[in-house]
């Protein structure tokens, strides 16, 4: 579909959303990234101040605050129900601006030649709205979360 800098953006069916992105850094450092509360922190929010409660394990559910530049609020939530170290996580997604409406996705962590390739799948319930979060801003933002994503993995390794 498109490509945002580094972030390649498909539809692989009416139904879902998938980005991928390749990161400079080892797997088990993306994958702890994405699964540490001071890691998180330092990126997931497109980089602006985030809290984060994360109880990573299956059952186990997080929420995300981001503070944004634009003085607004803007809290996600979800539960994770499949978790294989350091390869894979399933999750449900849920903005707390728009109750009721949980997409599940699916991060799949490959390593190749020292970097990471980072393949997050996005199902709806419904094409509307996979169209509707198309067309809200995410893969901008999504593209912005994965800069400070590189930049905070690169004072790492």
């Amino acid at each position: 579909m498109s490509e945002i800098s580094d972030l390649t953006v498909t539809v692989p069916s009416d139904y879902e959303i998938t980005l991928t992105r390749v990161l400079d850094a080892p797997r088990d450092l993306v994958f702890a990234a994405h699964t540490e509360a001071e890691h998180l922190k330092r990126w997931w929010g497109r980089g602006n101040p985030l809290d984060v409660e994360i109880d990573f394990r299956v059952g186990g559910h997080y929420r995300f605050v981001e503070h944004a530049a634009d003085g607004n609020d803007y809290a996600f939530r979800g539960e994770f129900r499949e978790i294989v170290v350091p390869e894979r996580i399933v999750q449900t997604f849920e903005f707390e601006g728009m109750p009721g409406h949980v997409a599940v996705d699916t991060l799949v962590f490959e390593e190749r030649d020292g970097r990471t390739v980072v393949t997050g799948t996005t199902r709806f319930d419904t094409t509307e709205e996979r169209d509707g979060m198309l067309n809200s801003g995410m893969a901008q933002g999504a593209a912005e979360s994965y800069a400070a994503l590189d930049k905070h993995l690169s004072t790492l390794v």
